[in-house]
């Protein structure tokens, strides 16, 4: 080889080299980015918060109950007082058995013209309730037709007493009119009141036939029933008995004055299964959020792995070709010497 020619060859291996160390620093800037861009979804992991189930213990509560005759009462909320004593709050629950009641709604028959209608359920006749009807509804009533004069009167009377319940009840405490009928129950042999509403029979969406003035939908109706109440009291005074453990066993209403009464306490744990298993749906959805989250993360490190996996062989690449060029470089470079060596002697 020539002088001419092995320079020529040098510096083609010399621009070759820097290309490949050019090629090799950018490879090494590819992997420095994909190593932040994977440093970066590793604090996203560690910035999660992985969810925690809810525990049974955290809805669950101690209640207290006393019994005073036929009463129950539930504790809701003791506040302790710098005197020693509590404000107690507390709902009184019991069964009213003469509640007005909604009963199995009915068809009711229309007669009359408008302005005078009557209203009928089969063979009864509704009447107004809390008013005296005429002798002519009394003798043909299986019902009223068995009653005394004293008897009519006071079930008059307790028929405004049951309006008030049903203004209260149904319509919100407003006065309006209300009809009413008695029914036989076949079982217990007595007659039963049933209710219906003026309003509802008029208003303009009860439409009745024009040939049998029955109505086309059913009406609702009610009657005299057994029905749980609760009443809650606020604020009461009361002083509280522990036992040992801690748990209260006494309570003492009104203390220190002549209502006072003392009543056992009866502990009870109760749990709030709705609120638990709305607690354990909401971690349910939080932990598959979470496990997708993790998933995708670990989706898009994978890719960068692969990208760098990809770039750790080019730069194994780049690291052979750089060795094969040096190895002809240093030959090239021999044969340099060489020809200037045999070029000085020559001319020397």
């Amino acid at each position: 080889m020539g002088m001419a020619a092995s320079q020529a060859r040098f510096l083609g291996l010399t621009a070759r080299k820097t290309n490949v160390e050019y090629e090799g620093q950018q490879v090494n800037q590819q992997r420095t980015v994909l190593a932040n861009q994977s440093a970066n979804y590793y604090n996203q992991l560690l910035g999660m918060t992985v969810p925690t189930p809810p525990s049974i213990q955290d809805y669950t509560k101690t209640v207290y109950t006393f019994t005073d005759g036929a009463l129950t009462n539930t504790v809701t909320s003791l506040i302790a007082q710098a005197d020693g004593n509590f404000l107690v709050s507390y709902t009184r629950t019991y069964t009213d058995n003469n509640a007005v009641v909604a009963t199995t709604s009915s068809i009711v028959t229309r007669t009359g013209t408008q302005g005078n209608y009557s209203y009928s359920v089969g063979s009864k006749g509704l009447r107004e309730l809390g008013v005296m009807p005429d002798q002519d509804y009394i003798d043909k009533d299986p019902y009223l037709s068995t009653l005394t004069d004293d008897q009519l009167t006071a079930l008059i009377q307790e028929e405004a007493l049951y309006k008030e319940k049903l203004e209260q009840e149904y319509n919100k405490g407003n006065a309006t009119d209300w009809l009413v009928y008695y029914r036989l129950d076949t079982t217990s042999g007595t007659y039963n009141p049933v209710f219906y509403k003026k309003n509802d029979l008029e208003k303009d969406s009860t439409i009745y036939s024009e040939t049998t003035g029955a109505s086309q939908s059913f009406i609702p109706a009610y009657t005299v029933g057994t029905e749980k109440k609760t009443d809650e009291i606020k604020g009461a005074t009361a002083k509280l008995e522990q036992d040992s453990t801690g748990r209260y066993i006494n309570i003492t209403l009104d203390p220190g004055t002549d209502e006072e009464v003392t009543y056992a306490l009866t502990a009870n744990t109760t749990s709030d299964q709705q609120a638990y298993d709305d607690a354990m749906n909401q971690y349910e959805f939080d932990k598959a959020t979470y496990d997708k989250s993790v998933q995708d993360i670990n989706a898009k490190i994978e890719i960068i792995q692969a990208e760098d996996k990809n770039l750790e062989l080019r730069l194994k690449q780049l690291d052979t070709e750089q060795d094969a060029i040096s190895t002809e470089m240093d030959a090239v470079q021999k044969v340099i010497e060489k020809n200037v060596e045999s070029t000085f002697k020559t001319f020397g």
